[in-house]
């Protein structure tokens, strides 16, 4: 990674010794990292420094993760967020999600997969950046790992979408919902069914999670978000991918 392509990484973590390990092995992967050792100095660098991606604990001083979050996604629905935490049990995950998190990962954590999630997450700050010169791939509807839909093409192995927003680089939880969705193109499915089918929450978990993923779905792939084509609400039932 060129000196003058790093991306900047806010990892706002309280407990220094976890703190300086990410900020070391983020650096040796070529990324401009800063450290916020407590909720308030974290919002105040989100806004200063601009990064392209946050890491975030949960149990915060000052501010806790979650009330960051919550905050964050009020002002700023694309930079992506990475939660960090010891408590990793479904109630905070479906929390998280609620709130807007891109990807989650307890403590303690492997170091290889940290990076990777840390790549694919950090590549999402240009998802809105149109593509110069974009050819579409030539793909048929549904090939393997490819799927075709209007003038969107999705491939499910570089997590990778053309799309009207660009080409964007898709997180994990997003492929597993656009999969969900495709499989069961033309059935209404509820917000319940797609939280256990895609992330094995329980059927008595009362969450609208689903609700963040749609708006950003409709932002990547319908002309016109506020009258979507493909991804569309279902009353009292929940949503339903339209392409047969």
């Amino acid at each position: 990674m060129e000196a003058t392509e790093k991306k900047r990484v806010l990892v706002i973590e309280d407990e220094a010794r976890i703190a300086e390990g990410i900020r070391l092995n983020l650096a040796l992967a070529g990324y401009e990292v800063s450290l916020a050792p407590d909720g308030i100095e974290g919002l105040e660098q989100w806004r200063a420094w601009q990064p392209d991606l946050i890491v975030l604990d949960i149990m915060l001083p000052m501010i806790d993760g979650f009330s960051i979050l919550k905050t964050i996604r009020q002002e700023d629905e694309k930079i992506p967020v990475l939660i960090l935490s010891a408590r990793g049990d479904t109630k905070d995950k479906v929390k998280g999600l609620r709130y807007g998190v891109d990807d989650y990962l307890a403590k303690p954590f492997d170091l290889e997969e940290f990076l990777l999630r840390v790549e694919r997450l950090v590549q999402k700050s240009a998802w809105y950046e149109p593509v110069l010169n974009y050819t579409k791939p030539d793909y048929p509807l549904f090939e393997g790992d490819h799927y075709r839909f209007g003038d969107n093409h999705v491939d499910f192995v570089t997590f990778k979408a053309w799309c009207v927003a660009g080409e964007i680089i898709l997180t994990e939880q997003e492929i597993t919902l656009l999969k969900i969705f495709i499989a069961n193109r033309g059935r209404p499915l509820s917000r319940e069914m797609l939280l256990n089918a895609g992330w094995g929450y329980s059927s008595d978990t009362s969450t609208r999670t689903v609700d963040n993923f749609m708006v950003r779905f409709r932002k990547y792939f319908e002309k016109n978000p506020k009258d979507p084509q493909f991804f569309k609400s279902r009353r009292s039932v929940g949503y339903i991918f339209d392409h047969t």
